[in-house]
């Protein structure tokens, strides 16, 4: 192979600003603000958002994250969000690189620098740079950075005419793994490649024992023949805070008769498959209908009235609910 002198160059810190900029010209997502502890503030240039190389979460995956939605110039459910967070941090062997409150602050600064009223914060958390060794740089710093964007979104198909999934061939991750939220994706990542290969939006886990886990970056959940609103176990599945909500916004559907029950348990996936609806919960998706899973048709092959009833439950709570946090701008 040739290297020519247009690809191969000396390259000085301008050079790399401009190229950086470049870079960031050519991509569709917009950032807006990132606070790094590693340079002790916030930059609003796209190209100065970088870590460095050698962080452990870079080359080792030894990192956390979580995400949370602004919405209409207020941060909702971050409490929930950072719970999480600071469990998966413990369950990583992270050290935290400052007080909750102090964490908190940070998240909720850097969203006032941003400006952005309706969009997502993505949060990390490393054990730091200093080496390429398997374990952790003596003496490094934990890093943790913040990260103002337009949030993920998704074909207006998905909520007009239902998702169609299938069941992956890759495996569900052990439990610890799953249940905690860090940066290594790469089950999920193929599960979806492999979904969009065969002409699918998304896959499904299924457990050793034939039970429902969970989607790429989603929950699963089903309403029954009976019309019980159900949902996996959170053993061996990420605790998705959004899910979470709706379980417990769901009960007062359950009080007033338009479900018969809320039931968190085990799911067989040939039950799942014969439900009367099924949904993709997150705080990116939301609530979305899945309409067909592998060859079976989901119910009526259409977009469910549950999803919409949960959709509209949690757009009112994201907007005028307990959970809400305003933005100092």
């Amino acid at each position: 192979m040739t290297i020519s002198n247009t690809i191969f160059q000396i390259l000085n810190a301008d050079d790399v600003v401009s190229r950086l900029r470049a870079l960031r010209e050519r991509q569709p997502v917009k950032y807006t603000a990132f606070y790094s502890s590693q340079l002790g503030g916030v930059v609003t240039d796209p190209a100065l958002m970088v870590i460095p190389f050698d962080d452990h979460m870079v080359h080792r995956g030894h990192g956390i994250f979580d995400t949370a939605a602004v919405v209409d110039g207020k941060i909702y459910d971050l409490e929930a969000h950072l719970d999480r967070f600071l469990l998966s941090a413990d369950r990583s062997k992270l050290r935290r690189p400052a007080s909750r409150e102090d964490i908190r602050d940070i998240i909720i600064r850097t969203t006032a620098a941003s400006g952005v009223r309706d969009g997502s914060i993505r949060y990390w958390l490393s054990s730091g740079p200093g080496s390429l060794e398997l374990t952790p740089a003596a003496g490094a710093d934990p890093g943790f950075f913040v990260m103002i964007f337009g949030g993920l979104s998704y074909p207006e198909r998905w909520y007009t005419e239902g998702l169609r999934v299938m069941t992956t061939t890759y495996p569900i991750k052990a439990p610890l793994y799953a249940m905690t939220k860090a940066t290594n994706y790469l089950p999920n990542v193929l599960m979806q490649m492999e979904a969009k290969e065969a002409g699918f939006d998304n896959g499904v886990f299924i457990d050793a024992d034939g039970h429902v886990g969970e989607s790429s970056n989603m929950n699963v959940a089903f309403v029954t023949t009976d019309n019980v609103l159900v949902h996996p176990k959170f053993d061996h599945i990420l605790s998705g805070c959004t899910s979470l909500r709706l379980l417990e916004l769901a009960r007062s559907l359950r009080d007033r008769g338009v479900l018969k029950g809320v039931e968190v348990r085990d799911i067989p996936t040939a039950e799942a498959k014969s439900a009367r609806e099924m949904l993709l919960l997150g705080s990116s998706i939301k609530v979305a209908s899945v309409v067909q899973w592998d060859t079976q048709t989901i119910g009526d092959g259409k977009p469910g009235p549950m999803a919409r009833t949960l959709l509209e439950l949690l757009e009112k709570d994201m907007r005028s609910g307990e959970r809400l946090i305003p933005v100092p701008y």
